[in-house]
């Protein structure tokens, strides 16, 4: 109803509610921030208002009565005035004569009950109060425009440009890869139709293996349904084929590699980031008698950093242990047939499995390993993340296939990619905005506050057409909240500019930390290292979908 409002005091709400008393003095300033967060007052229609005329009228009445509906309904499996406790109106709470969002402090059971909702709703607005209850974005990327994409909320499409893909060199939209995914979904239909063992392997993966041992210059490869798979079954089955296994893991290896680890039941040893001294330290001190395995990324996703794949693989040599890579950051993107870190440092042969996906910048989907072929057959055989699951469709294999065939042959889509990032990373310090340091293609921006971090995200998207997906805990740890952009070929200059310019914008409106000028680093060595500021005209010549990027003057 016009001109209707829902009128407050401070401490009424804060006394009723869990959440907005854990907030103190920052809900008068933020209101709009956190009301987002809860169940009951994000979905209020009408404007709700704190007076500081009703702080001081409510202090002076008796304490007691009233709750927070959703609570008292959530809590009896009821309904207020017809509505759900999730879509309970103004109209409900002015009735009831209380404040929005109280969930209850007390027991999930009660006797011999157990409140299975109330135990759910309790784990979400735990999320909710801490700032990393995570929204999807709704979005269709548009096929020929990309970075272009349509975003979809409360029944409008607006246009925006994403700067979080995954699909780094944008080979999802690539003319061979859809050429190739069109005839074998005309040949083949849709589904495998089966387990790799029942009925489900075609040529197409037969075909796609044989593409990415060659890749990785190794005898055999092994397709699973995703990156993370292939991590969970390959290292969760090494426990089972090497008796004693001890597991040296990097600090921060992804969830997919802890819970493969974690699955496999061995001994684990968990070293400090990239510290080879500490790893050293670990590996001198096992049973010298007792299998050992080395596990680590070469490019970590969320701070860009890394890892030493030489002095790795020179001590896993010296205390004879293993050695397993995860480059599925990398893979497509370094190298000079875009085989990853490894190819670029030229330790292929050193490493003895290697992990990667075809769902970033391969720009399909799945995953896989590559290794020696016994050691992949004994995975085939054991790893119950292959053997019990239906197979990768025939035209994804297809796709990826002809994507590989591509990187194998083209580097101008990486060499673009790289020098777009270091160009952004340029620009952002030149503003003093905080980017982490970081010798890689993925440019974080840090915020350090998981509120700000989805409020700027929020802004970005809303405000100028930018889509960046903040990154919170657990992905990464509380109190190191960023923004994590990855720039691509298809960026323009003038894209760059503009992310930038909002950004800054942003930055002033937030009032997020900016870095002092004696903070400000150089373009990352190892970027410039990999590949230089320029590109040769001949290669844009060659690459149609590519021509009309234009490079940032620094």
């Amino acid at each position: 109803m016009p001109g209707r409002f829902l009128s407050f005091a401070t401490s009424e709400i804060q006394r009723l509610c869990p959440f907005v008393g854990r907030m103190g003095d920052k809900i008068k300033g933020d209101w709009n921030v956190f009301a987002q967060m809860c169940p009951v007052a994000s979905k209020i229609d009408q404007p709700i208002v704190i007076h500081e005329a009703a702080e001081k009228a409510n202090r002076a009445q008796p304490q007691g009565g009233g709750g927070c509906p959703y609570h008292h309904a959530h809590a009896n499996g009821t309904t207020l005035n017809g509505a759900s406790p999730a879509h309970t109106s103004a109209d409900a709470m002015a009735a009831n004569g209380t404040a929005p969002a109280q969930a209850s402090s007390s027991d999930s059971s009660s006797g011999n009950q157990f409140f299975y909702h109330q135990a759910i709703q309790e784990s979400i607005q735990k999320l909710h109060q801490e700032g990393r209850y995570r929204v999807f974005a709704t979005l269709q990327r548009n096929c020929g425009r990309f970075p272009h994409a349509a975003f979809f909320k409360d029944g409008k499409r607006d246009e925006v440009k994403i700067w979080c893909s995954n699909d780094y060199l944008g080979m999802g939209q690539h003319k061979k890869v859809l050429e190739a995914s069109h005839a074998a979904l005309d040949a083949a239909g849709t589904g495998a139709g089966g387990t790799r063992n029942i009925s489900g392997t075609m040529s197409y993966h037969v075909d796609l293996e044989k593409e990415l041992a060659d890749w990785h210059h190794k005898e055999s490869a092994l397709l699973f349904t995703s990156g993370y798979v292939a991590n969970e079954a390959a290292l969760s089955t090494l426990g089972q084929l090497f008796p004693g296994l001890i597991i040296f893991s990097d600090e921060k290896n992804h969830a997919s590699m802890i819970a493969g680890i974690r699955g496999s039941k061995c001994d684990k040893k968990i070293f400090k980031h990239n510290d080879m001294a500490h790893l050293e330290e670990l590996l001198k001190a096992a049973d010298p008698a007792k299998p050992k395995l080395v596990a680590f990324e070469s490019v970590y996703s969320m701070d860009g950093s890394i890892s030493p794949i030489t002095e790795i693989a020179d001590l896993a040599k010296k205390y004879n242990a293993l050695t397993y890579i995860d480059e599925v950051h990398a893979v497509g993107m370094y190298g000079p047939r875009g085989a990853g870190v490894t190819e670029q440092v030229g330790e292929l042969d050193r490493i003895d499995i290697i992990n990667g996906t075809l769902g970033k910048a391969v720009g399909v989907f799945g995953g896989y390993i590559a290794g020696s072929r016994t050691m992949l057959d004994a995975i085939r055989s054991y790893a119950a993340g292959f053997i019990f699951t239906t197979a990768l469709p025939p035209v994804v294999c297809a796709g990826a296939t002809a994507s590989i065939r591509h990187l194998k042959q083209s580097t101008v889509e990486r060499e673009l990619q790289h020098l777009k990032a270091a160009q952004l990373k340029h620009l952002l310090r030149s503003r003093k905005i905080p980017v982490m340091d970081n010798p890689s293609h993925i440019v974080p921006v840090f915020v350090g506050d998981p509120v700000k971090c989805k409020e700027a995200s929020d802004r970005l998207l809303k405000e100028h057409s930018l889509y960046i997906q903040p990154i919170n805990y657990p992905t990464v740890p509380k109190g190191t909240e960023r923004l994590r952009a990855t720039p691509g070929p298809l960026h323009s200059a003038t894209d760059l500019l503009h992310l930038v310019d909002s950004l800054d914008k942003i930055w002033n409106e937030l009032g997020l930390k900016r870095v002092e000028k004696e903070e400000l680093s150089e373009l990352p060595e190892l970027t410039e290292q990999f590949y230089f500021a320029s590109l040769p005209v001949e290669h844009l010549r060659n690459t149609p979908h590519l021509a009309q990027t234009a490079v940032v003057q620094m």
